[in-house]
């Protein structure tokens, strides 16, 4: 089957979504919208904080941390759909929340998996006893 795109584009796009989400998540409930029962530091630690244990890997390109930051990013995904349904108003930021997350996750997910497929790594299977 033929790809798409290639390992690079991948972690190109992987990565516009993690740091579109870095900068805009405090931008989005600290300035745009601040949360009536947050306070900014909480909001900080909650949205911000987070993203920011996988940077280093990212950045270095390690396809096995771009695959365990998708745990991470389901917590936005799961953010952005929570508040899709719950608040009309915000919408249009639950939208955007959920686009980054979502080229985060699934570019993120074929790195890790074309990437680790380059390096010759792989899952290993179970001795049959």
């Amino acid at each position: 089957m033929k790809r798409t795109f290639s390992t690079q584009t991948h972690k190109k796009i992987a990565l516009a979504g993690y740091f579109s989400l870095l900068v805009y998540m405090p931008l989005w409930l600290i300035v745009i919208n601040p949360s009536d029962g947050l306070s900014p530091i909480t909001n900080l630690i909650f949205f911000t904080l987070p993203l920011l244990f996988p940077l280093k890997g990212l950045v270095k390109g390690n396809p096995y941390t771009f695959a365990w930051s998708n745990f991470i990013v389901m917590w936005y995904f799961l953010h952005g759909l929570t508040t899709v349904w719950v608040s009309e108003s915000d919408i249009l930021w639950a939208s955007l929340e959920l686009l980054f997350a979502t080229m985060m996750f699934v570019s993120g997910t074929y790195y890790a998996k074309y990437r680790g497929q380059e390096l010759g790594l792989s899952i290993r299977k179970k001795k049959k006893s």
